[in-house]
């Protein structure tokens, strides 16, 4: 089924538009051996740049065997590592005997084995007889590592929802086992990792405040992709149905969403449901209105979440203001202090809704509750 705007998975091919720049550089650091690091918002468009980039290198004639793993459901050390070592195995391996033989090559010396019964209830492929070590860790997170070299295969080991270690019990313990496996293996090891996170603020804190990982992995942001690549995109699903919009009209929902490509398609697929030629402004209403009624209870949560400091403070950004601890600002606002507005400051934060670029302006991390507490909540036009 030939569908316009996809929103619901990840795209790539010819459904994928713009940041050719940025799947260029992940190429070329995969080819370095090199490890990379991606942080944006969620559904920013992490895993589509990732997978293109595959895709591309894959259809010039590079080999290589991606194995890919979710934290965000990994709360135990034990989960993570059974987790990490099934995921990395099976991407290389596909029977049991063959599972069997890699965990008493390379995993031997630890409390990881093959269990049979446990494959056979719950796919496991590597199971711990008790809570790992730190030579277990090092052990699990060196494996890609020594498959690459034996095998001669490039192995990219992807780490989404990175940020979630920090929910784990010895989280410390397990980033510096990473670092110590990174130190030691690098150019030449066949082998890359991607670690990628949604929470931009719990990233920062794991490499730019705690510093883990320092000069041992390559930042990578991804840019907002320019409203010509933009239109163009929407233009051509438009086009796939016999219908057509104005430039112009287009260009608007580019900004109103901030460029962010799930809102853009999730918002053209439901106006594409609502047109049968011309999609005209009230057209475009009607969809926003809709996509705003899927997303307004998890809003109004965030809302019912904060205090009245943090409103404030968010009514602040709002309106403009980047600096917030002048006397005015303060009681503009009512702030109190400025050491209450660190807090509040910190506090926002941590609940991933504001995040603070390298000039220390703030940045309302979702573009969509952006517009609904400037309209809906603060009643602004």
């Amino acid at each position: 089924m030939n569908i316009p705007f996809i929103y619901d998975r990840y795209v790539t091919s010819k459904d994928f538009s713009g940041r050719k720049s940025e799947c260029l550089a992940l190429s070329n650091l995969i080819e370095a051996d090199e490890n990379v690091l991606m942080y944006e918002p969620p559904k920013s468009g992490k895993n589509s740049v990732i997978q293109q980039t595959f895709l591309v290198m894959r259809l010039g004639g590079k080999v290589l065997n991606a194995a890919i793993l979710d934290l965000f459901n990994i709360k135990t050390p034990e989960k993570l590592c059974a987790r990490f070592g099934s995921t990395v195995i099976r991407s290389v391996a596909s029977s049991p005997d063959e599972y069997g033989r890699m965990i008493s090559e390379y995993l031997s010396g630890t409390h990881c084995s093959f269990d049979m019964e446990r494959f056979s209830e719950s796919d496991e492929i590597v199971s711990l007889s008790s809570a790992p070590d730190l030579n277990d860790i090092e052990a699990i997170f060196s494996l890609p590592y020594r498959i690459a070299r034996d095998s001669g295969i490039k192995l990219v080991v992807v780490m989404n929802e990175f940020q979630s270690i920090l929910s784990m019990e010895n989280h410390d313990m397990i980033l510096k086992a990473m670092e110590s496996v990174f130190k030691t293996n690098g150019k030449g090891s066949g082998c890359s990792f991607i670690i990628s996170g949604s929470k931009v603020n719990a990233m920062k804190y794991i490499f730019c405040r705690q510093k883990y990982f320092h000069r041992m992995i390559e930042h990578l942001p991804l840019q907002q992709i320019n409203e010509t690549e933009l239109t163009e995109h929407i233009r051509k699903g438009f086009l796939k149905g016999g219908k057509e919009i104005d430039k112009e009209l287009a260009i608007g929902a580019c900004r109103l969403f901030k460029g962010n490509i799930w809102y853009i398609n999730h918002f053209f697929a439901i106006c594409d449901s609502m047109s049968k030629g011309y999609i005209n402004e009230g057209i475009m209403m009607d969809a926003l209105n809709a996509l705003i009624s899927i997303h307004e209870p998890r809003f109004m949560n965030m809302i019912d979440s904060l205090t009245e400091h943090q409103i404030r403070f968010l009514r602040a950004i709002i309106d403009g203001i980047t600096r917030f601890s002048s006397t005015e600002v303060i009681a503009k606002y009512s702030l109190n202090s400025s050491a209450n507005v660190k807090r509040v400051k910190d506090a926002l934060m941590k609940k991933e809704i504001v995040t603070f670029n390298e000039n220390d302006d703030p940045v309302i991390l979702d573009p969509l509750f952006e517009y609904w507490i400037r309209k809906h909540y603060f009643e602004l036009s």
